[in-house]
């Protein structure tokens, strides 16, 4: 077998506190769209890139010792997004007028102007104008 191979796409699993708030930002906000839902859970696509809200949940049989739960602390993080667009400063002004809440305004480094924003959970978010 070959791995990896054209049709397995690689799915971004999010554990959140509540589907239906989180729902709401990711397409109101990030401007992600709704495949399905199921279950507790929501299937979401943007771009080219799968995501799936689900809330937290106690070991299983197939992943046993582990527990799914929303990040706690926003302030340590282990996993981002980062969004590459063509100009951060009118992504910035799009997504803050959709209620996106920023850590900062767009910061420009030299190639690069980026700034941060959360989901409702912490998660966080990188719009980035790369230059180089």
């Amino acid at each position: 077998m070959t791995f990896p191979t054209d049709d397995m796409p690689l799915t971004q699993i999010l554990v959140v506190r509540d589907v239906a708030r989180s729902r709401a930002w990711y397409t109101d906000v990030l401007g992600a769209s709704l495949y399905r839902e199921y279950e507790g859970s929501v299937v979401l696509s943007f771009n080219e890139a799968w995501l799936l809200l689900v809330t937290g949940g106690e070991p299983t049989d197939d992943k046993p010792g582990v527990t799914l739960a929303a990040p706690t602390d926003p302030s340590t993080v282990s996993h981002l997004f980062t969004i590459r667009v063509p100009d951060c400063r009118a992504a910035y002004e799009t997504l803050k007028d959709r209620g996106a809440e920023f850590l900062t305004p767009p910061v420009d480094r030299g190639a690069e102007t980026r700034c941060f924003f959360r989901d409702p959970d912490g998660t966080l978010f990188e719009i980035s104008e790369y230059r180089g």
